[in-house]
């Protein structure tokens, strides 16, 4: 409220800057929440996997969350999972790579840090131990970027900064979190401006060799026609 605005920021400054910027700063943090956050569900059978591939910056934190319900065909509607139906959670960078490995339960959190930049796979399977069949699941799912998702709910409980402070640390890295996947996105455009460059390059040069051979064909054709007139002595 208005007395955490007031302790937070020079009790010098009028009350109206205050809230403007604590307003500023709520819904600017807000808008980069939004665009690094991606919560969806889906529905998945008790054998099945799910893959989701992901392009990350190198040296990125990431915090997934999840949670999971089964159908229930008594009441037509999913119902909280039981505890025993856990969650197995692979993960696999760019090269390859098993960057996580590890069983949860049904409803849970899971970090891992990406050490190259690109395409990581992400999959989802229960741990359900039914041979045929199983029942049907739907699976919540969120994947956030940045350090802040994995101790937002510790700091809040700990009561260790106050509301604006917590705010503007978050801010902070959101912004370190946008500038890294703008530093990715130019490292990728470089990428495919050299290889856009070497194609173009490529096609230049093929054209020319295609000339040459129609010139080379033209003048082959053109002296085996006049060898043939003059043998024929029609010229």
């Amino acid at each position: 409220g208005l007395s955490v605005i007031i302790s937070c920021i020079d009790p010098k400054l009028p009350l109206s800057f205050c809230i403007k910027l604590w307003l500023f700063l709520f819904s600017l943090s807000l808008l980069l929440v939004a665009q690094m956050a991606s919560a969806i569900y889906f529905h998945i059978g008790e054998k099945e996997k799910k893959c989701f591939i992901e392009d990350i910056p190198a040296e990125m934190m990431l915090t997934g969350k999840y949670k999971t319900m089964v159908f229930n065909k008594d009441s037509n509607s999913f119902k909280v999972s039981p505890p025993e139906l856990g969650m197995h959670i692979d993960i696999m960078d760019s090269q390859s790579k098993v960057v996580l490995s590890k069983t949860y339960g049904s409803e849970g959190m899971f970090y891992f840090t990406s050490h190259i930049a690109g395409d990581h796979e992400i999959c989802m399977h229960s741990n359900s131990s039914q041979w045929f069949g199983g029942r049907r699941m739907r699976v919540y799912f969120d994947l956030q970027m940045g350090e802040h998702a994995a101790d937002e709910a510790v700091t809040a409980e700990k009561g260790q900064l106050a509301e604006l402070e917590q705010r503007i640390t978050q801010l902070l890295e959101q912004i370190k979190i946008v500038e890294k996947n703008q530093n990715y996105q130019r490292v990728r455009e470089e990428v495919f401006r050299k290889t856009s460059s070497g194609i173009n390059s490529n096609v230049l040069w093929w054209s020319i060799a295609q000339c040459l051979v129609l010139l080379c064909s033209g003048m082959f054709q053109m002296k085996h026609l006049k060898g043939f007139f003059i043998k024929k002595k029609l010229v």
